[in-house]
């Protein structure tokens, strides 16, 4: 079913003991902000672990496809060569002379029929015309749930066009200040024989690991109606979407992100597609104040509330989380 209502959301998490969101920038440290000193989640991250949510429920759907579609494909998964996935589009549409095959690991190959004893490469494949870029920018929508859902640039050499996701995410920032504490960690081996003879066989390895002893984050989310119709973004994805951004973190350990957990999802309703209020006024409706005078180390040391009182007409609140 079609999305009629916008929707606007606040995701509350946090991590303790832990590098949220490296920076390659900085030698992985935690992404922080300079002048305030509040701590960083870029909104790509965010939609990367939604990616592999997803990814994850609904692998079968995507072995066995409904009606031939495999609506729940990744888009921009790891290691993936985006030019294949277009190639894909022109060919279950027959707007060239491909065919599809599978290789020995299971990718997804294109063959490109020969043409006058000479193959066409698909890296020369043309651009398309405007209806051939239209039809294969909404297959892309129907089979790969990421692109209908945040939108893609699906233009690089062969041509799908770009897609604006009914889906936005912001930057996620700490309540408060974060702290990033280099750790020296020691692993009892070395990697090389040229490395053990160096250390006359003493075998360790030094290294360094980066954590904050604990932030509680926010992000703010958007949804539009009107950009949903236009990718085929429907209720079902919704559900899924809210469902990725409560679960996520569960299926995302690692040693640097043994403990993040989703605090809270607040999700504002609209009766309109345009909406009842702006999204700011809606979001400070979420306050998040610290109990405690000493440096936070867990949820609990947080107070989060809702003036419900204040809600405008129009508008109502969905807990997913919280």
């Amino acid at each position: 079913m079609a999305l009629n209502n916008r929707y606007d959301f606040v995701l509350l998490f946090d991590v303790k003991d832990g590098n949220p969101n490296g920076d390659p920038d900085a030698g992985n440290l935690p992404r922080i902000d300079a002048e305030s000193g509040r701590g960083l989640v870029t909104d790509v991250c965010i939609k990367r672990k939604v990616r592999n949510y997803v990814g994850l429920v609904k692998e079968q759907d995507m072995r066995e496809p409904k009606d031939g579609e495999k609506r729940f494909e990744i888009y921009v998964r790891e290691k993936a060569v985006l030019n294949h996935q277009h190639q894909r589009a022109y060919a279950a549409l027959k707007l060239d002379a491909a065919e599809i095959t599978a290789d020995a690991e299971g990718e997804t190959a294109v063959a490109v029929e020969q043409s006058n004893t000479k193959k066409k490469p698909a890296k020369e494949k043309r651009k398309g015309s405007a209806d051939e870029v239209s039809q294969t920018r909404q297959w892309m929508c129907q089979n790969f749930f990421d692109v209908r859902a945040f939108g893609a640039v699906m233009s690089t050499g062969i041509n799908c066009g770009q897609v604006r996701g009914p889906i936005q995410l912001t930057f996620a920032r700490s309540v408060d200040p974060i702290v990033a504490l280099e750790h020296s960690i020691t692993r009892m081996a070395v990697a090389t024989e040229a490395e053990a003879e160096k250390q006359s066989g003493d075998n360790r390895t030094m290294g360094r690991k980066f954590t904050i002893p604990y932030g509680l984050y926010a992000a703010h989310g958007f949804v539009s109606s009107f950009l949903a119709k236009q990718t085929g973004f429907d209720e079902n994805d919704l559900e899924l979407l809210w469902q990725a951004l409560a679960q996520m973190f569960e299926h995302d350990r690692s040693a640097a992100r043994g403990e993040m957990t989703t605090r809270g999802l607040y999700v504002f309703k609209h009766d309109s597609e345009l909406g009842n209020a702006s999204a700011h006024s809606l979001f400070d409706l979420i306050q998040m104040e610290k109990n405690t005078e000493e440096p936070a180390r867990d949820f609990t040391d947080y107070t989060v509330s809702v003036k419900e009182t204040a809600m405008p007409a129009g508008v109502t609140l969905q807990r997913k989380v919280g």
